[in-house]
């Protein structure tokens, strides 16, 4: 169906046919409670796959365990055989479980699934932000299945843990789903919220069970010990059925005559120059095309505005078809309010939608089974989240279409081009960094305020901890008393619990719109500089907004409705200092070091772009404040006689550098498990620190995420495939593909592809 248009099938670049593969049943374990087995079978699960039998017994038998097996493999079955059995003998006799989740939505998509069950005596329940004040009574006092996520665990549940005595007494297991997720800044500081959770456990004589779910990823044991604190076993072998999938590799074609920034994007067939057309027109019109078909599709998107495009799109696309169709096409995204999420999660589960535009939101939350077809829009990020969102697909046992489309961008464009980058790569490593001292400081204030520290929690909380401590005494924060047996306390009257901001947001902006004081949803803070300042198009539910103004003291964007026929882009300008060396390496020409950086950011400016095409038509000024960020970096340096040696003149060499800068951070989310916009850059031809050339890749978050040291680590690697991608890039002068940068506060300017190949090629030596 989607090559009913011959000239589409030139836009396909690989296809991988990956084969059905059949199930192997294990028996019934004998521990499981009759009940909760024979609900099981009522439901057509005769019996339990092999890897959910051994990781179920695992964790009964008290050693915490992380299942890491494909997208519906039913790795939710083998922590609900020994919860469900635990909560069937009471919170006395059996145990409680505390289920943690990523998304509310997820936690309620299981919570639907538990309830279906219909296990008696089992009390289940969410406790989440929109759970009312009645029902959070009624989960402190009886609940036996509870489902939360971090931030009520970090802010409500351990600061009120008296009021949750009786349950935290009796936990048996905790549930950690998702537990791929938690990577970088975010997975540290849950990584430090599970351990002061087993801290406040063990203050109530309770000693719970992990049990994690993950997508294949490489060394989960290693990685559910650095998350939780705890040994844990893997079971990795995947005993679930699976029909057979086709995988295809999808690169838009180039547009003649578009205007893709200076030098222009590429080569169409008539040799005009032009650029590659958007990610989100592509999958808009693949995912009417399905729909047409009748095939039950989720295309996954990376933002909250890319969601309600294509699904714009597509309806647009839709109408002139069928108009009937438009109405079976939504988006889904985080930032809805609740009724709208809940209203849309129940037209999934029921089938009246037939293609949605998703976030993230969807990949880990609605068990949507019975997908015909997944459309994936430009690179998701990491191999992980490229396998879960395709394994989404076929959930029903039947063959199934993945399909991931490249945007104009250079990671998406190598991948597209070297299919071995996707189907012969194992799963990378998840990042997180639990010993950050910017993520374990506040969580030590925590740990302080919930019950006073003792040295024998130190070890717990990792071997940064002494001397956090030592500073938050220094600062005040903390007071320590006694000698031999010293203890801190917490010294003020404010929730330290705010001191820690878990998914990096840094506050919220709340979307306002004024005629009728009707809330939209919210955005980060940070996010707010790039998508909600003065002029930002923004999009609720397929109706597009015009941001008016920015309060950010407030946190409020006041918007109006409006039609445009474009988008907006941000533009941000960086400086950066060098605070401190903590490696380096020589090369032949090159030096490669890591380090502290502090750098200085602002959003500018913006440019607009025409809705399909993304061809510029114009930008304006802005004047938000400047942000200051404490980091982690990875820099290389090339002295003048090596940009000489490279054939790069005096004049070109900040382009050539500026290329080689963007190039780079395109490719980090290959190596490291982030995402381009987790990490920035900075390019110069003299630094004043360094004396040299200069191109430096450092992490977007404070106190670092991991990234730019695994960039580090991997840096022949790393490079080798930014110069490759660049030099393989059939454009002329550089395009979005290779070294063009859509967060660029430079506007692209200047850029070398030429020069970039040939600087790689010197400090590749």
């Amino acid at each position: 169906m989607l090559l009913a248009d011959p000239r589409r099938a030139r836009r396909i670049t690989h296809v991988e046919s990956i084969a059905a593969r059949p199930g192997t049943p294990a028996e019934w374990p004998g521990w499981v409670d009759p009940v909760v087995r024979e609900r099981y079978e009522a439901r057509g699960i005769t019996a339990p796959w092999r890897h959910q039998a051994e990781a179920a017994t695992l964790a009964w038998n008290g050693r915490s365990v992380v299942i890491a097996t494909g997208t519906a493999s039913g790795k939710s079955l083998a922590y609900l055989l020994p919860s469900l059995t635990a909560a069937r003998a009471g919170r006395r006799r059996g145990g409680t479980t505390l289920y943690i989740s990523p998304t509310k939505a997820l936690a309620a998509d299981q919570l639907r699934a538990i309830d279906e069950l219909a296990v008696p005596d089992v009390v289940a329940t969410t406790y989440d932000g929109d759970t009312p004040t009645e029902l959070r009574t009624m989960a402190r006092n009886y609940a036996t299945y509870l489902l939360t996520n971090p931030d009520m665990l970090h802010r409500s549940m351990l600061p009120g843990h008296h009021r949750w005595a009786g349950f935290l007494r009796a936990l048996r297991f905790v549930v950690v789903d998702e537990c791929h997720e938690y990577r970088g800044v975010f997975g540290s500081h849950v990584a430090q919220v599970l351990r002061r959770l087993r801290r406040i456990c063990a203050g109530y004589g309770s000693t719970p069970t992990f049990v994690l779910a993950s997508a294949t990823t490489a060394d989960p044991a290693a990685t559910a010990e650095r998350l939780t604190g705890a040994t844990a076993e893997a079971v990795t072998e995947d005993a679930s059925p699976r029909g057979a999938t086709s995988f295809l590799l999808w690169e838009p074609p180039f547009q003649p005559g578009g205007a893709g920034g200076p030098g222009g994007g590429g080569t169409d067939q008539d040799g005009e120059q032009g650029s590659r057309r958007s990610v989100f027109a592509e999958t808009a019109d693949l995912l009417a095309d399905l729909v047409v078909a009748d095939a039950r599709t989720v295309a996954f998107v990376r933002s909250r505005r890319a969601a309600e495009t294509v699904a714009g799109l597509a309806r647009s696309a839709l109408r002139t078809v069928e108009p009937a169709l438009a109405d079976r096409v939504a988006s889904y995204r985080a930032g809805y309010l609740a009724h709208e999420r809940r209203a849309l999660e129940a037209a999934l589960q029921e089938g009246r939608l037939v293609g949605v535009a998703a976030t993230t939101a969807l990949e880990l939350g609605v068990d949507v089974s019975g997908l015909d077809a997944v459309l994936i829009a430009g690179w998701p990020g990491t191999l992980a989240s490229l396998w879960q969102q395709a394994g989404r697909a076929g959930r029903a046992g039947r063959d199934a279409l993945a399909v991931l489309i490249a945007s104009d961008d250079p990671l998406d464009s190598y991948v597209v081009h070297h299919p071995e980058a996707v189907f012969g790569r194992p799963i990378e490593a998840t990042v997180l960094d639990p010993d950050n001292p910017y993520v374990l400081a506040p969580h030590l204030c925590a740990a302080a305020a919930e019950r006073s520290l003792a040295d024998s929690d130190l070890e717990l909380f990792g071997p940064a901890t002494s001397q956090v401590l030592a500073t938050l005494e220094a600062d005040g924060l903390l007071r320590r008393r006694g000698e031999r047996h010293p203890r801190w306390h917490w010294t003020s009257r404010d929730r330290p619990a705010d001191l820690a901001d878990l998914r990096g947001s840094g506050g919220l902006v709340t979307l306002v719109e004024p005629e009728t004081g009707r809330v939209l949803g919210t955005v980060d803070e940070v996010r707010a500089h790039f998508g909600a300042h003065p002029g930002a198009v923004y999009v609720h539910q397929g109706e597009t907004y015009i941001v008016q103004s920015l309060d950010l003291d407030a946190g409020i964007a006041l918007v109006e409705r409006g039609a445009p026929d474009y988008t907006t882009s941000a533009q941000e300008i960086s400086a950066l200092r060098i605070v401190a060396e903590s490696d380096r390496t020589s090369w032949r020409h090159a030096r490669l070091t890591l380090g502290d950086v502090e750098v200085t950011s602002q959003v500018v400016g913006y440019t607009k772009r025409l809705l399909g095409t993304g061809e510029i038509i114009g930008s304006e000024p802005l004047d938000l404040p400047e942000r200051h960020l404490r980091t982690r970096a990875v820099w290389w340096t090339l002295p003048d006689e090596a940009v000489a040696a490279a054939g790069v003149a005096e004049a070109d060499a900040p382009g050539a550098a500026h290329a080689a800068e963007h190039a780079s951070i395109g490719m980090l989310p290959l190596i490291a498990s982030c995402d381009r916009w987790d990490v920035g850059g900075l390019s110069t031809v003299r630094h004043p620190e360094t004396g040299m050339l200069t191109v430096f890749v450092h992490d977007g978050h404070p106190g670092g995420a991991g990234f730019a040291e695994r960039g580090y680590h991997a840096a022949a690697e790393w490079l080798r495939m930014t110069r490759r991608t660049v030099a393989e890039c059939p454009c002329e002068r550089g395009c979005p593909s290779c070294v063009q940068s859509p967060k660029c506060g430079n506007g692209n300017e200047p850029l070398d592809k030429a020069g970039a190949i040939r600087l790689l090629d010197v400090v590749l030596g």
